[in-house]
């Protein structure tokens, strides 16, 4: 049995998908209200604040995969994922489960240098960024003292078709295929590392059933050739066959709009970053499956276009 909790989001939904295709079809999808993606998955409704509900709906599983999102809303990510990581620790080790946490680069520093799995220090700033140090320090604490056998696979950015949620879709991609004029965060010019969701739960699922992947981070494939806003708006222009003018949205707009809106205080946490390269290493995955083929930029933009 493999289960995955958080089942309802794009990530869990593909991540149902690749498994039932290529590793098994006794899938387990836990959630609120999940619903099944394949026809053979058994459905749990639970929630993951509550201990013993966590407990049986992780019991018979041997592989759990952790793929919870929660809305931009810092004061939730404090109240909600660290007992949500504590429910799911305790019972992956009553049940000797094998932990798969889907993490993201929230707690890496907000600068131009290489992020690099094992070697890039944690350097939280902002509540989010806190949060998320917080629950994956407290998994590798797990993992590191042995107590449960566990790997953690980290994304950068979010960017693809369906349900996907990000800065990139939301502002970029989606506004053209309303016919609307681009807003590009804080820089056009600075190198984006965004991941192609389906990439990221097949690669996800993959690692999942690799033996010796356990006890290790892993940064998740994306496209290395790079691109900035403007080569994207490029190729999205090439793609509708006109010329998508776009506008960018300086920092300070950002720190003035927080001032006055909730949601755009929450969002303005993450601006910095936009402002310098963003270069998510993943030579690593690559090494370990050169065969694993990767959503290219132009491919993941020509589809959410088409």
């Amino acid at each position: 049995m493999q289960t995955i909790l958080g089942a309802n989001g794009q990530i869990g939904e593909e991540l149902a998908r690749y498994l039932h295709e290529n590793v098994t079809q006794d899938i387990r999808l836990v959630g609120r209200n999940p619903e099944k993606v394949n026809e053979t998955d058994e459905l749990v409704k639970a929630d993951l604040m509550d201990a013993e509900a966590t407990d049986r709906a992780v019991a018979g599983s041997d592989i759990v995969y952790l793929t919870v999102g929660l809305p931009m809303d810092s004061a939730m990510w404090e109240e909600r994922f660290p007992p949500m990581m504590e429910n799911t620790i305790a019972a992956v080790r009553r049940h000797g489960a094998k932990l798969v946490f889907f993490d993201n680069t929230y707690m890496y520093p907000r600068t131009a240098v290489p992020q690099v799995e094992g070697r890039t220090p944690f350097e939280p700033r902002g509540r989010k960024a806190a949060v998320r140090a917080q629950i994956a320090t407290r998994l590798q604490e797990e993992m590191g003292a042995g107590r449960i056998e566990a790997v953690i696979v980290r994304a950068p950015e979010f960017y693809g078709p369906g349900k996907t949620q990000g800065l990139t879709n939301t502002t970029v991609f989606d506004r053209i295929t309303k016919g609307e004029r681009p807003l590009v965060p804080v820089s056009a010019d600075t190198k984006r590392s965004l991941i192609w969701t389906p990439d990221a739960s097949r690669a996800m699922g993959l690692i999942g059933n690799t033996p010796d992947a356990y006890g290790q981070t892993w940064h998740l494939p994306i496209d290395q050739n790079r691109l900035t806003y403007r080569e994207m708006i490029a190729i999205a222009s090439e793609v509708a066959g006109r010329k998508i003018p776009f506008s960018t949205i300086p920092l300070f707009v950002f720190t003035l709009a927080g001032l006055f809106s909730e949601k755009a205080k929450e969002a303005s946490e993450l601006m910095p970053r936009y402002g310098k390269d963003n270069i998510f290493d993943t030579s690593k995955f690559t090494a370990r499956f050169p065969d694993f083929r990767v959503t290219t930029y132009r491919e993941g933009i020509t589809q959410i276009l088409s």
